[in-house]
């Protein structure tokens, strides 16, 4: 132990701890976390301890992976005692449980049970210091055995074909697989109703469409540059450009190797553009599951995430379907052969309604994810249970609903390119942060007051600005609005967001107004107002129908 490492406990284990604990346990567990990635599946099981005064839970990191990033935080919100590698090596436990291989967890002194921490074990990766081969991760010798022998006592499996492949590459494993399911995905069924929830959480309004761009960490994933070609910089400006706003919702679930090894403030500096541009980062630890839920369709790579959308019976688009790194035999890459394919080259906009339209669920993925959906809460409680030698709790064993993830709509300061056709009070409206090459219709410049480019400012028709309407740093919506038009010449239209659903507009000729829809951008109002007027406006009070998202909303403008 170095200067640098932490000490070693002393409650509710190490020398002494009976003199200094409240509560003496007849039973200690031990999670033992290799980064971020694999602890979640541990956070998925870790409510099958609740209530039970019996054990005492103790978590250790074995610190083998190279992704660090993010444990110490972790560790920190689980608030349970936290071992040193070396104190978790030497304390004895009755039950270990990791989502991981790696470190020395045939060294540890209790009964051991590893759970994958992706769908089943489906990735190649050599074991340490073994340059022999490409094994599959968690069901090869080179990962189960020591000295010939298995050195796990449980290896949790979430299907039958898992089993069929260990029998025939580790036959001597079989005897410690149990069939258990897959909590994370059982997770996910159980937060099926809460779909629109979490559409909402996301911004995504009627009729619009959720995209979820989805990468695992992989150079070959869909966020990496190792494979045949770079896609995501030249992909992302043109999704944002080919995709109206109104109509599309883009947000992105990296997986956190991506996260945690890079950075989330380097992601921010790389998808800068992306983000000004309506783009959402999906939190990879804690909210990744409720935005494939509320996805319309995902573009993704050869990664769980891509396999586990499908299972829900989502549309999957493969940016990236490389499959060296994939066992053969496994049912991801299965998937991954067969799935649609993402043209980088060709338009973006038919590529996504042609696979919504032609959509229909594969039924492997939701085959083969799980053979016990909606059970792993107990059948793993009863493993666990059993490798402790101690009777199960008499209530249910039941896991953890999915949270409600904060609210985060888009907030769009690039500037967007709007198109619009007039008929009366019908306003048919497009809004992108490019101009496609086959855009029609009359067009005018929206921008964001926190736009990156000052000279946006001064080319804007429509300048924006959202907040609460008393706001005394801008002069409340009426001051600030007015300030705009004194400032930018070019402006026709200043509109001052204050709601979900309201805005506060001035305009050159016929002063403050009040808008007022439903189930759409405030800010679409602003840019609908603008092009009925230069059409030709007509008297006040009006109800203009906006034609966005393939519906109809109604705006009512009124003097304010």
């Amino acid at each position: 132990m170095t200067s640098a490492d932490p000490p070693a406990l002393r409650v509710p284990v190490g020398e002494d701890a009976e003199r200094w604990t409240s509560r003496a346990a007849s039973r200690r567990v031990l999670l033992v976390v290799h980064n971020v990635t694999s602890a979640g599946r541990l956070l998925d099981v870790l409510p099958l301890f609740h209530d039970d005064f019996r054990v005492q839970l103790l978590v250790t990191s074995t610190e083998s992976s190279a992704f660090q990033g993010g444990v110490r935080e972790l560790f920190a919100d689980l608030g349970l005692p936290v071992l040193p590698w070396a104190q978790a090596l030497a304390t004895p436990v009755d039950l270990a449980v990791s989502a991981s291989f790696g470190g020395q967890l045939s060294a540890l002194h209790g009964k051991l049970t590893v759970l994958s921490h992706g769908v089943g074990y489906t990735k190649r990766l050599s074991a340490p210091g073994d340059e022999s081969g490409q094994p599959t991760f968690g069901l090869s010798p080179e990962w189960l055995l020591e000295d010939g022998r298995p050195f796990v006592d449980g290896l949790v499996l979430s299907h039958p074909e898992q089993l069929e492949r260990l029998r025939r590459v580790c036959p001597e494993a079989e005897a410690a697989s149990v069939l258990a399911g897959d909590p994370c995905f059982d997770r996910m069924l159980a937060a099926v109703p809460y779909r629109e929830r979490f559409r909402r959480a996301l911004g995504v309004r009627r009729g619009q469409r959720l995209v979820v761009l989805n990468s695992t960490w992989n150079p070959e994933g869909f966020f990496g540059n190792g494979g045949d070609q770079d896609v995501l910089p030249g992909l992302l400006p043109r999704l944002a450009a080919e995709l109206p706003a109104d109509d599309y919702r883009l947000a992105a679930v990296l997986h956190p190797n991506i996260w945690y090894g890079h950075g989330p403030g380097q992601l921010r500096v790389w998808l800068d553009r992306a983000l000004r541009s309506g783009l959402t980062l999906v939190d990879p630890a804690h909210a990744w599951r409720q935005a494939l839920l509320a996805a319309d369709a995902v573009v993704g790579d050869f990664g769980a995430v891509s396999y586990y959308a499908a299972a829900l019976g989502t549309p999957v688009l493969l940016a990236s379907a490389e499959q060296d790194r994939l066992d053969p035999e496994a049912p991801l890459a299965t998937f991954v052969r067969n799935a649609p394919r993402l043209d980088p080259h060709a338009p973006l906009r038919s590529q996504v309604e042609g696979l919504l339209a032609r959509h229909r669920p594969a039924p492997g993925p939701a085959s083969f994810t799980t053979s016990a959906p909606g059970a792993s809460a107990a059948l793993l409680r009863r493993h666990f249970y059993a490798l402790m030698d101690l009777p199960e709790p008499p209530s249910p064993a039941l896991l953890e609903p999915l949270p409600l993830p904060p609210y985060v709509p888009p907030r769009r300061t690039a500037p967007l390119n709007v198109r619009t056709r007039v008929s009366g009070a019908d306003v048919w409206l497009e809004r992108t942060t490019g101009h496609p090459y086959d855009a029609v219709g009359d067009a005018h410049l929206a921008v964001h007051e926190d736009t990156r480019d000052p000279g946006d400012l001064v080319r804007a028709d429509v300048i924006v600005r959202e907040g609460p309407p008393d706001d005394p740093r801008v002069g409340g919506a009426e001051g600030w609005t007015a300030e705009v038009l004194r400032r930018y010449p070019h402006c026709a239209v200043a509109a001052y967001v204050s709601g979900p659903d309201t805005c506060t507009v001035r305009t050159r000729d016929l002063g403050v107004l009040h808008l007022a829809g439903t189930e759409t951008d405030p800010a679409a109002y602003a840019s609908s107002l603008h092009a009925w007027l230069a059409a030709g406006d007509g008297p006040l009070p009006v109800t203009l129908r906006v034609r966005v998202a393939g519906g109809v909303h109604e705006v009512r403008v009124a003097r304010a």
